[in-house]
């Protein structure tokens, strides 16, 4: 067979090798398969416990629940056990394996760094744009790449800034036609319009391209080691890094990055393990082949009204579905470092952002009947729209499960106990109720504890987290958190999903914050609904049973807590507290590279 072929030898759909189809096939049965077999196991558990009640339409809703609640829990521990042994036995096949790509040359290859703004904090934008450009030009291949920015700003006041600190930029690092500034008066499309509208008029000058996202940095050397990925493998038409969060200085910050640093590396390689060419795309921090982009991933207005008509919101999986479509890989290049980025400081910062990727993420479920997608496309799609819809399906199965136990308390119907269908070895329902709840813990921690232990097997990485005992330490502290934080997403969630569905958009008002954080006022009203909903569930189960009660102490006690939550968890001076402890350190904090060391003492000048 014809080796694949690239848009510079006049083909624009590269040929796949059968072999290779037939191995990432099985990979993806393999997976999905563990996931699934794990998954039918409990789920016999279960069942049988709901079946010595009695079945009725609640249980029937409550095993449902239970099933789709412990499959999505299911896969994501997967991605973490086979993540593990790859790791282990470093046997994954990524990318920057297939070739000695290092070893290709940049002659005549031109790439486009392109940084599409709107109404930004423009200093973060330019200082970042700044660092990534000061490193670049170390590595001696400047003059390969150009940079943009793409200006959408509506903000009178924005947009003048945005030309007066560009041309100070040019000015200060002399790269007068090397740094381009363009803004639209039109922001058709927002981004995806804006990347659009620049390749039009841009692309084709360029064999490559990047985008930055306004808080995106990246080392010289990954920038140029993603173009070389992309000469060493042609049929790669976009490759995604993995971008380290960097630069919290809260401690809800602070607790998100190590998280992300602690055990993206191991769900990362779980992912690419059955990903493998058929990745996905994250809108940023990724290199992408011009030629094929631009034929190709041109989207839809998607039909009806909106939210879930119109425009596409969340471009990306849609963009790398259908390059995907066309033969074209997509790829993680999940091994390499230097690519970062920053997260929100505050619970209500964060959940700002996950309401819009909610509604974007439910677009995609027009976008599932797509015809000619493939169907690792489909799952990654199906994927990102139950990562929503998993807040109010956990919240109808607690519901659910108070319904049940609450009609049978109410009106005093004794319960007719029904043999175990698995004979004898399952003990007695309170017993079996109890194994299903230890193997829901188990699946549920031991991502974590597989991180550590990863973390333990690596000495050099292990040092850049503070060494193993603060890591676990960090661990601890970051379980906590994540237990408490987690009924807080679930409402939100369960909020966006349902006024997206009654076509309804939330209003987010202009953040009120004070210097060091989150004020009380501000999380008084943002939160009151989250208390108020705690203390009544709270009430409501003590009366039915207290000892149930104390059973859904972790969801109560976080939305009955979420004010003094929210407020405590955005201080920066808690953050900074919690690293003198030595608490939730990650490499950029231990052995900050010189791209973050660059930003940090720019912003402090500004």
């Amino acid at each position: 067979m014809a080796a694949p072929t690239s848009p510079s030898s006049g083909s624009l759909r590269p040929a796949l090798y059968p072999a290779r189809r037939i191995r990432r096939g099985g990979r993806v049965f393999l997976f999905y398969s563990s996931a699934l077999l794990l998954t039918g196991l409990v789920s016999m558990l279960f069942a049988d416990l709901i079946w010595r009640s009695g079945w009725s339409p609640s249980g029937f809703c409550l095993m449902g629940l239970f099933v789709i609640l412990f499959l999505l829990t299911a896969i994501g521990c997967m991605h973490a056990i086979y993540g593990f042994a790859v790791r282990l036995m470093d046997g994954d096949a990524r990318i920057t394996r297939f070739a000695d790509y290092r070893a290709k040359s940049l002659e005549g290859i031109s790439t486009a760094l392109i940084f599409p703004v709107y109404n930004e904090e423009i200093v973060r934008v330019y200082e970042g744009l700044r660092a990534t450009f000061q490193s670049l030009e170390k590595t001696g291949q400047l003059q390969r790449f150009d940079f943009f920015i793409l200006s959408d700003s509506t903000d009178p006041d924005k947009w003048i800034e945005e030309e007066r600190r560009w041309f100070e930029l040019i000015r200060d690092l002399d790269a007068l036609g090397r740094i381009y500034y363009r803004r639209r008066a039109a922001n058709e499309a927002k981004k995806s319009g804006n990347v659009r509208d620049f390749l039009n008029s841009w692309g084709r000058r360029y064999r490559y391209f990047m985008v930055f996202d306004a808080d995106s940095v990246m080392r010289g050397e990954t920038v140029v080691d993603l173009v070389k990925l992309m000469e060493s493998n042609p049929e790669a038409g976009l490759i995604q890094t993995v971008p380290a969060l960097a630069e919290a200085e809260s401690l809800f910050g602070r607790m998100q990055q190590f998280a992300n640093r602690l055990y993206a590396p191991v769900f990362i390689a779980g992912l690419n393990f059955w990903a493998q060419g058929f990745g996905n795309y994250w809108g940023h921090n990724a290199i992408i082949r011009t030629e094929p982009f631009m034929q190709f991933c041109d989207l839809p207005q998607l039909p009806g009204r909106k939210p879930f008509g119109g425009q596409i919101l969340s471009h990306d999986f849609v963009e790398a579905a259908l390059l995907l479509r066309e033969n074209w890989e997509v790829w993680f290049a999940h091994d390499l470092e230097g690519s970062y980025e920053e997260a929100p400081q505050a619970l209500i910062e964060n959940a700002q952002r996950e309401r819009r990727w909610c509604q974007g993420n439910l677009q995609h479920g027009l976008v599932l009947f797509a015809k000619g997608l493939r169907g690792v496309s489909r799952l990654h799609l199906v994927l990102g729209i139950f990562g929503y819809l998993s807040g109010p399906l956990w919240l109808a199965f607690l519901l659910t499960f108070n319904w049940i136990f609450g009609y049978q308390e109410f009106t005093g119907l004794s319960t007719i106990t029904m043999p175990s269908l698995l004979g004898n070895w399952s003990g007695s329902g309170t017993a079996e109720a109890f194994l299903i709840f230890l193997i829901c813990m188990v699946v549920i921690m031991l991502p974590k504890a597989l991180a550590l232990i990863d973390l333990a097997n690596d000495w050099p990485r292990r040092t850049l987290f503070g060494g193993l005992a603060r890591a676990t330490a960090g661990v601890v502290g970051e379980t906590v958190f994540s237990t408490l934080h987690a009924p807080l997403l679930m409402l939100w969630h369960t909020r966006f999903v349902a006024t997206n569905l009654l076509g309804i958009t939330i209003g987010w008002t202009t953040q009120k914050r004070s210097a060091d954080g989150t004020d009380w006022f501000y999380a008084l009203q943002r939160h009151w609904g989250h208390t108020f909903i705690g203390a009544v569930w709270g009430a409501f189960m003590w009366q039915l049973d207290p000892g149930l009660f104390w059973w859904f102490t972790p969801v109560l006690a976080g939305l009955v807590l979420s004010i003094p939550l929210s407020v405590l968890t955005s201080r920066r001076s808690l953050g900074a507290h919690a690293r003198r402890l030595g608490l939730f350190l990650t490499p950029e904090e231990t052995k900050p590279p010189v791209e973050l060391v660059s930003l940090r003492a720019q912003m402090k000048i500004h």
